[in-house]
């Protein structure tokens, strides 16, 4: 869409367009509506006493608003909203229309009833997000983890040269590299998975006050745990204000944050491996790198990655700092900040998207990794000062240390030339020899 503000409505659209059934003002009336039913029916089989001679076959008619719920009912709503000026309330009338046309009027004001609009907002909205993340958020990230684990498998015995500190270091593999964003992810995971989503349901002031007043035999705090866990498959909060304090939600945010950290961080290292020609990219028909150099084959994917990645973190990481402050018993700010939590999401499933792409583009270029090692000799001095430390060799740390330390170039030849030097057996001398930056990658 060529008029949108957001990239994610017009440039994006068609990576983000699945995200659309959950955060769009649309899916946010939809779960509205979904949970004004829900407890109307359990208000109904909890029973209420005027609600015990509500025919069964009706129930079912109730689930098929939700069922059948279209584009135009949630336009239905939004003009009802444009007396009402206020969205939920706009929910309720829409349904008492619904009732009477199921010819179940006496039953209508039932709908709603002594529930405050953070009833429905603080139900839907951790609902909404649960369904995203089971439904697109969580096959998405298993592909790039899956993809992960497909090339550290891939390259488990590619040597290549370390860098610390950006110098050349002890050499590793190039597999063991990308199981260490493997483990990072499964961890982080783990944790997303583990954290409940919570929400409130209690009336005004999260009392229960309407519903106590009116029936107050009624078990209400049960009834509320009853609804919330078992007809919405959340958990209820047990003293809130008159919204959801949100620091599960809060939690949410920093995992997933604390997720494309680690992606961000990913994107940087292959961006800096294709840098040092470690990698090369396929060439795709069409395609044009640079306005003015025709030869470049940039790692825009990776790059596109890091970018959205940053931004769905900023606003992660404000959702997560500002949703759990509010003044007193309830102030609006929640409301507004909320609509905009499928914002981070659709960047964060346009790098996921950037990142598959990106990888799907990659040329090993083990030439490449093995003249790195090739030219850094200097990396096997570790290797050769621990063994003559197990040998007692006196100050074997300081004699390489001379040997390279600072050095522009250190080849096979002083190495070996410096072992021919040392005061030690041929046999020790012989192991010294056998290692090579090509072999010295550990375990």
């Amino acid at each position: 869409m060529l008029t949108a503000i957001s990239p994610i409505d017009g440039r994006y659209q068609n990576k983000t367009k699945e995200l659309s059934d959950y955060f769009s003002e649309y899916a946010l009336i939809k779960y509205r509506v979904f949970v004004e039913i829900q407890y109307f029916i359990a208000l109904v089989q909890y029973p209420i006493p005027q609600l015990a001679d509500f025919q069964d076959e009706k129930v079912e008619q109730l689930n098929n608003i939700f069922e059948h719920f279209a584009l135009p009912d949630a336009i239905s709503i939004k003009n009802i909203e444009k007396t009402t000026n206020h969205d939920v309330k706009a929910v309720e009338y829409f349904l008492k229309q619904k009732f009477d046309e199921l010819n179940i009027s006496p039953y209508k004001e039932f709908i709603h009833f002594g529930l405050t609009s953070q009833d429905i907002n603080n139900t839907a909205t951790p609902l909404l997000l649960k369904n995203a993340i089971q439904d697109i958020y969580l096959p998405f990230f298993h592909q790039v983890r899956d993809q992960l684990a497909a090339v550290a498998e891939e390259w488990s015995s590619v040597p290549m040269l370390a860098r610390t500190h950006g110098q050349p270091a002890s050499p590793t593999l190039l597999g063991k590299e990308f199981r260490v964003f493997v483990e990072r992810l499964d961890v982080q995971i783990r944790q997303l998975k583990a954290v409940q989503q919570k929400a409130k349901f209690g009336g005004a002031t999260g009392n229960f006050n309407a519903h106590s007043v009116s029936y107050p035999s009624i078990d209400w705090k049960a009834f509320g745990n009853h609804f919330v866990n078992e007809y919405l498959g959340l958990e209820r909060a047990q003293n809130t204000t008159q919204i959801e304090h949100y620091d599960n939600l809060a939690a949410t945010f920093h995992a997933l944050a604390r997720i494309n950290t680690i992606l961000i961080d990913l994107a940087r290292d292959i961006w800096t491996y294709i840098s040092m020609e470690y990698f090369r990219q396929k060439t795709i028909k069409g395609e044009i790198g640079s306005s003015a150099m025709p030869h470049k084959v940039n790692p825009i994917d990776f790059e596109n990655a890091e970018g959205n990645l940053g931004i769905a973190n900023a606003l992660f990481n404000h959702l997560a700092e500002k949703l759990p402050i509010s003044r007193l018993q309830r102030d609006l700010t929640d409301s507004t900040v909320l609509r905009n939590i499928g914002v981070p999401f659709g960047h964060t499933i346009i790098a996921f998207k950037s990142i598959l792409k990106g990888f799907s583009k990659l040329l090993l270029n083990e030439a490449k990794l093995n003249e790195d090692l090739e030219n850094n000799w200097m990396v096997v001095a570790e290797a050769i000062q621990n063994i003559l430390r197990r040998e007692a060799y006196p100050n074997p740390y300081e004699a390489l240390l001379n040997l390279t330390r600072g050095k522009a170039s250190v080849t096979k030849e002083d190495i070996h030339s410096f072992i021919d030097t040392l005061d030690i057996s041929d046999i020790i001398k012989e192991e010294l020899k056998l290692i090579t930056p090509q072999n010295y990658v550990g375990v």
